[in-house]
């Protein structure tokens, strides 16, 4: 394998001086690393992949110097505008090096959202005409990346790595969980569902939708959840477009940090549209959890503030299961939209499985409760 401090360092030497991304499960070594090691002026973790693309080529217009950015597969389609209308070597040529976690590469076993990326992750690289190499545990680290960079250099343009899985050893963060709470992510949303009850839950990516899915087993209750098992960020304007489906029913839409602050741009448009029947549940960590943990900045993110600018007609806020109760109670009769934010703290069940009902089946039951 290959070890996360000698690549990092062969980056540093090989002249890259800005690292910009979203954390990605095959990376999250390769990050955790970066990100300890780096001022906070030498990484940043942004919202969307885009914004990545957009950060370091900034960085190159002012310093003439190299940024990397960094993402899983599924972001690619975030930096598709950016790569084709500002860094293409027809545009405005700004050199950077990508890496890119292969999630669902053929033969290798991965979740459903995954596949289809993960065959067609090849082709869009050669479809933007960006050069790209194959990284894996087995890979010549240093003859690899000066092929790669000084391909960036010489056509001025960006280039990527395709990462595959296991590629990086193990390396475990020195950050502490920011959050001040100590309720579990699982234990709120035992409690939200039950809350809840016959109402439509549109729920998140990641370990969230992992938990819906099995609290409602454990519970034997009918599945009424459209898990969101990909599409980061878009979780909040599926919700909307159900609320607006079915008017008489009431839509709660269980979100994350990182999926709110993926594409924020949504809120002010719920608050416009004004659904009278949603509920937003922020779920914030302030960790991209489901990754590795890396940090948002969900903990110094006013989205009180946030959500009333947006035009959310009330929001509340609760770290503790009697505190989820009492601003359920309160916010009951509230005319939407409203948000509720939970502050939870890090850490899910190491037995923690995932849904059993294929993307289709889970679409079918979601429909047919809306029409029950």
């Amino acid at each position: 394998m290959l070890a996360p401090d000698h690549f990092f360092e062969a980056l540093k030497q090989g002249g890259i001086g800005l690292f910009a991304g979203v954390p990605d499960s095959l990376l999250a070594n390769l990050c955790a690393y970066i990100d300890d090691h780096s001022s906070p002026k030498e990484h940043i973790i942004t919202a969307n992949e885009g914004n990545a693309v957009a950060l370091v080529s900034g960085y190159h217009l002012t310093t003439g110097g190299y940024g990397c950015v960094y993402l899983q597969n599924s972001g690619l389609g975030n930096t598709i505008n950016p790569l084709t209308s500002i860094a293409d070597p027809e545009v405005y040529r700004i050199p950077m090096l990508m890496i890119v976690g292969w999630r669902g590469e053929p033969g290798v076993k991965d979740e459903p959202q995954h596949i289809k990326q993960g065959r067609i992750t090849p082709a869009q690289l050669e479809l933007l005409e960006i050069p790209y190499w194959i990284v894996d545990a087995d890979s010549d680290q240093d003859a690899l990346l000066k092929d790669a960079l000084d391909t960036m250099r010489s056509t001025n343009a960006p280039v990527a790595l395709l990462v595959r899985k296991n590629t990086f050893s193990s390396y475990k963060t020195r950050r502490q969980p920011v959050m001040p709470s100590t309720l579990k992510r699982e234990d709120a949303l035992r409690e939200l569902l039950a809350l809840a009850g016959d109402s439509l839950v549109v729920s998140t990516t990641g370990k969230t939708s992992r938990e819906v899915f099995e609290l409602r087993v454990e519970t034997s209750q009918p599945q009424r959840d459209f898990l969101t098992v990909g599409g980061m960020g878009h979780t909040a304007s599926i919700a909307l477009g159900a609320a607006l489906g079915n008017p008489e029913r009431q839509v709660v839409c269980i979100d994350g940090d990182g999926s709110v602050l993926m594409h924020m741009g949504a809120l002010p448009i719920i608050g416009d549209v004004a659904p009278a029947n949603l509920v937003h549940v922020l779920l914030n960590n302030a960790a991209h959890e489901s990754v590795g943990g890396q940090p948002t900045v969900g903990d110094s993110t006013d989205f009180g503030a946030i959500a009333r600018a947006s035009g959310y007609r009330d929001y509340r806020v609760a770290d503790s299961l009697e505190a989820i109760r009492a601003e359920w109670d309160g916010i009951r009769n509230v005319v939407g939209p409203v948000m509720l934010e939970i502050r939870i703290t890090t850490g899910s069940r190491d037995d923690l499985g995932r849904p059993t009902s294929t993307p289709v089946q889970n679409k079918e039951a979601f429909m047919q409760a809306a029409r029950d």
